[in-house]
């Protein structure tokens, strides 16, 4: 949990952005209509929420290759491997970074 780190990937503001979230993110970040990158620093998750936009998916999707071949020279000791998660279908390695994970959480109305 040392290097875990989740970053937002949105259109929102008409151009593409990729902001960190705080250190003490939880399953309430992950925005439906964004796509996240987790980083937990053996594995990085492409997190997709499901109205996510075609353009977000080929932007978030190269950001997440750009950073992990940057982590890649920042620590050689630590190399990453890129794994897809669709919204409800996160696998046990994506959910444990997140405390008090919820497979049951009720999406905000």
């Amino acid at each position: 949990m040392n290097f875990t780190r989740l970053f937002r990937c949105s259109n929102e503001k008409g151009y593409f952005t990729v902001a960190e979230k705080c250190s003490d993110f939880c399953q309430d970040d992950l925005a439906d209509d964004d796509i996240m990158i987790l980083d937990n620093g053996d594995q990085v998750f492409l997190w997709l929420g499901s109205r996510c936009s075609e353009v977000e998916i080929k932007l978030a999707y190269k950001s997440a290759q750009v950073y992990i071949q940057h982590m890649r020279i920042k620590q050689p000791e630590r190399p990453r491997k890129l794994f897809l998660t669709l919204k409800n279908k996160e696998s046990k390695r994506f959910t444990k970074c997140f405390h008090g994970w919820s497979a049951h959480k009720k999406p905000p109305e």
